[in-house]
């Protein structure tokens, strides 16, 4: 089934157990940070085509998947020290840091927190709420009511509803996986989105920084892009024309298409 492929490993970094998945690649190094509800195993069927270029990573974050859960700081600065430590932990050197939704706000914040950890940041469709913002597009009722259909049980017609332009392999891997989404910690993420000011971190990010935008979702747009550029004047950008907020899961060629060429 697509997203098994990989060889699951586990460090302990910041404190906390952290589970990975390695698919072996040429190189250079990428550690990749899924989104909000998107444990690493979701990710395979990216991060093997992504593999042949890249030697990639891809993190359960905190609260997800096989990494730690319970009872946890599940706040922005504690995801974006995990991703600092793993460098260390997983004997990584200056990774490319490749963050999706959630993962790319994380991978904003840890530059910033430990800068020269990364070699470079592939930042793809963050959310740009925040104080004084608009709102995230995506209500909260889409991820607490899965999330909590997942951890009763559920098949993959049923989460179908949730995620209806998927393949039959996305959604039944969703099915399977969601229910290791702890529901504290997804509701620390998405009140986050409202609460932490990405903006302030944007002009030390002082790397190559990639940006890749969803065309056909609402979560950039065109003022937030100029406002970004202004923050990052050496910003690249790319943007996946059609595709939604989950870019690789509409149009996984034009995904690749906007990051494989990334040089830190």
């Amino acid at each position: 089934m697509m997203g098994i492929a990989g060889q699951g490993y586990n460090v302990h970094a910041n404190g906390i157990r952290q589970h990975l998945i390695h698919h072996p690649g040429p190189g250079p190094q990428m550690l990749l940070i899924p989104g909000i509800t998107s444990p690493a195993v979701t990710w395979g069927f990216v991060a093997e085509r992504l593999a042949e270029r890249f030697d990639v990573h891809v993190l359960d974050v905190r609260g997800r998947g096989l990494s730690e859960a319970g009872d946890l700081d599940y706040g922005l600065d504690a995801l974006a020290d995990d991703a600092a430590a793993l460098v260390t932990a997983c004997g990584l050197d200056r990774p490319v840091l490749l963050g999706h939704s959630m993962g790319a706000r994380i991978a904003i914040r840890a530059e910033r927190r430990a800068p020269g950890s990364f070699g470079g940041l592939i930042l793809v469709d963050p959310p740009v709420s925040g104080p004084g913002r608009r709102v995230y597009p995506s209500a909260w009722p889409w991820y607490g009511d899965s999330i909590r259909l997942a951890r009763r049980g559920c098949t993959a017609e049923e989460m179908r509803a949730f995620c209806p332009t998927w393949t039959d392999e996305q959604v039944a891997l969703r099915a399977e996986w969601l229910h290791t989404c702890h529901y504290g910690a997804i509701k620390t993420a998405y009140d986050g989105f409202h609460t932490d000011d990405v903006h302030q971190d944007m002009p030390h990010l002082d790397l190559p920084v990639r940006l890749v935008v969803a065309g056909g979702a609402p979560v950039i747009q065109p003022g937030d892009l100029a406002e970004i550029q202004t923050l990052i004047p050496h910003l690249e950008t790319r943007i996946v024309e059609g595709a939604g907020h989950m870019i690789p899961w509409d149009d996984l060629p034009g995904f690749l298409d906007a990051v494989m060429d990334f040089n830190a």
